[in-house]
């Protein structure tokens, strides 16, 4: 039988195969959604990447008859052990072929790796923070891939569950219709809230009127999202990369923020869907795949709902209601369904 050999990853070609790998492993299956490659270089680079100032982190690949099988990354992100209190290391970016003795392989390998170093719990698939895909998919394959989610193999969870592993937490995606029109229950509810509050929602018709709201909205997320599982508060210098990386991709009709005169007490944040043109672009940016992409966000019928928080003494005062209809209205001027 031939030998599983796991290695950590020492060189950029090695790197090049760990981040191609699943391309491979879902060669063939026309609805696999692939990741922006370009996201995903900037991911694995100690270099360029913040989260690896505060994080230690490894990557491996699992060889077998001299050719790459399998992939996992272990994480220990200090920062979320120290808020959290907690001693526990993470795997992620795990794929491998339908093997139960690779698979075995790369998990041991990791939790070996995270003995080592002192960690007593390991949890998994999990990045850095709850904005990487997070999990592994366990049911809801006759929908299409998600490009905020796991894209794994259903033989994936039943493998780690082989293992030992049992389940931390439910992670789950809602599907719902635009509706055509306003339900009389929410139409009613806006108007009581819109009359007696002295919030006012506000819209964007620009890039430009948008820009100063991105790093508010993003130290509004970080109070806002302090309780969500896997959550990593975002420092200023990240805020202003995360700002800057995703503000050419926003749709400004598609982002609403609830304000009093003197702050920002609430947001969301939505997408017109880019999967059907990541999968023609096959995750690649250039030559042509920004314009794919760009594309299929044009015609897309469906919206993703990406972020959304209110400020804690601001809940249960209407303000989900208010945004949610402007949102909802947005939609249909659009023709999302």
């Amino acid at each position: 039988m031939p030998e599983i050999i796991v290695k950590e990853v020492r060189s950029r070609a090695e790197l090049r195969e760990f981040i191609y790998l699943p391309a491979k492993i879902h060669k063939g299956e026309a609805n696999w959604l692939p990741p922006l490659y370009s996201d995903e270089w900037h991911l694995f680079d100690k270099k360029k990447n913040r989260s690896y100032s505060y994080s230690d982190a490894e990557f491996f690949l699992a060889w077998k008859d001299n050719k790459p099988v399998g992939r996992i990354m272990t994480l220990i992100n200090h920062r979320y052990n120290e808020i959290k209190k907690e001693k526990n290391g993470r795997f992620s970016f795990m794929e491998c072929y339908n093997d139960r003795e690779v698979f075995h392989a790369l998990i041991t390998k990791a939790e070996e790796w995270l003995r080592n170093r002192g960690m007593v719990k390991i949890v998994g698939p999990m990045g850095f923070s709850d904005k990487d895909p997070q999990g592994f998919q366990i049911e809801g394959y006759e929908y299409p891939f998600l490009f905020t989610a796991p894209t794994n193999s259903p033989y994936m969870p039943a493998m780690l569950e082989a293992e030992g592993y049992t389940k931390e937490i439910d992670l789950v995606n809602y599907n719902m219709p635009v509706p055509d029109k306003d339900p009389p229950i929410y139409l009613k509810a806006y108007e009581r809230y819109s009359r007696n509050s002295n919030i006012t929602i506000s819209e964007f018709k620009s890039k430009k009127e948008l820009k100063p709201v991105i790093i508010p909205v993003l130290e509004l997320m970080n109070s806002t999202f302090v309780d969500i599982y896997g959550y990593v508060p975002l420092n200023d210098a990240e805020k202003v990369e995360l700002a800057k990386r995703y503000l050419p991709i926003l749709d400004p009709a598609f982002i609403k923020v609830a304000q009093t005169k003197n702050e920002l007490v609430g947001f969301i944040v939505a997408l017109p869907d880019m999967t059907t043109g990541i999968i023609e672009a096959r995750g690649k940016l250039f030559p042509f795949g920004l314009f794919k992409i760009l594309r299929s966000m044009k015609k897309s019928t469906k919206l993703m709902m990406m972020l959304g928080g209110i400020k804690e003494e601001y809940r249960g005062k209407g303000i989900d209601v208010m945004m949610g209809m402007k949102l909802l209205d947005s939609a249909r001027k659009q023709n999302k369904t």
